[in-house]
């Protein structure tokens, strides 16, 4: 083959049109801006707006399910230490400050071990006196109303199915939410009476026989201002959980369709 047969039979490259240079460098800074803007504006959104959740017990059943996925709403109560991703922020105390209103679906940091968020409902206000006395609840020593709804089947931590009594509560101001009780007669449905300092509230589960809240004083007790994270607002997804990752074609029966971006209250 000769020189001029090689020539011929090469790939040759286009030329670039004129002007042009090549931008390989600057297409991937582009691409690293765009994905420190949207890391930033993610961070800045969960810091200060909303924050998103997932319900892992079934400590507030009926109102959550486990499988529930919901945003908080940061800006309600102001912000702490606890409102920013890790703990970067180094001051205590809360800023821009809100107290919760009771009846208020919150999440907060447990007072014993600020490395865990709970969510409760905030029954307790400063300065108020708590008491469950028969599995009723006694606000200021006034009973709080309790109508029966009916039965529910809640499945407990054995798969096992157990019938309990719904009721509507009716807070003293006038906020109505429902709670389960198994029985009258469980480990919390008699108490003494808690007095809550200033500066804290008493939070319960909604299911009121299967959650660890106030009422186990040596495991979380009163809720320290400080330590609350936000309101829980709505339920943007939720899954039965029976359907796996990979289970792409069982998502569709997994999901409960019927409790997206319902409102949480």
């Amino acid at each position: 083959m000769n020189d001029t047969a090689s020539e011929n039979n090469a790939v040759k490259k286009p030329d670039a049109p004129k002007g042009y240079q090549p931008s390989d460098n600057g297409d991937i800074w582009e691409l690293m801006k765009t994905a420190i803007m949207a890391v930033f504006l993610a961070l800045v959104i969960r810091t200060f707006a909303f924050e998103p959740f997932n319900i892992p017990s079934g400590s507030m059943i009926p109102t959550l399910e486990v499988g529930d996925y919901l945003f908080v709403s940061k800006y309600s109560y102001g912000y702490s230490q606890y409102s920013f991703p890790f703990g970067i922020a180094g001051f205590d105390g809360r800023i821009v400050m809100s107290e919760p209103k009771r009846g208020d679906v919150a999440v907060f940091r447990q007072p014993k071990d600020t490395s865990i968020d709970y969510i409760k409902r905030i029954i307790g206000l400063p300065g108020d006196r708590i008491q469950v006395s028969s599995g009723i609840l006694y606000i200021n020593d006034e009973p709080v109303i309790r109508d029966r709804i009916g039965i529910d089947q809640v499945e407990d931590a054995f798969g096992r199915l157990t019938n309990h009594v719904k009721y509507e509560e009716t807070l003293p101001n006038g906020v109505k939410h429902l709670i389960i009780e198994r029985s009258d007669d469980a480990r919390y449905d008699n108490t003494g009476v808690y007095v809550v300092p200033e500066g804290h509230f008493f939070a319960m589960g909604d299911n009121r026989d299967g959650s660890q809240d106030s009422r186990a004083t040596h495991v979380v007790g009163f809720v320290p201002m400080e330590n609350l994270i936000g309101r829980a607002e709505f339920i943007f997804f939720s899954t039965d959980g029976s359907a796996g990752l990979t289970e792409i074609w069982n998502w569709p029966s997994a999901i409960r369709w019927n409790r997206l971006f319902q409102a949480i209250k």
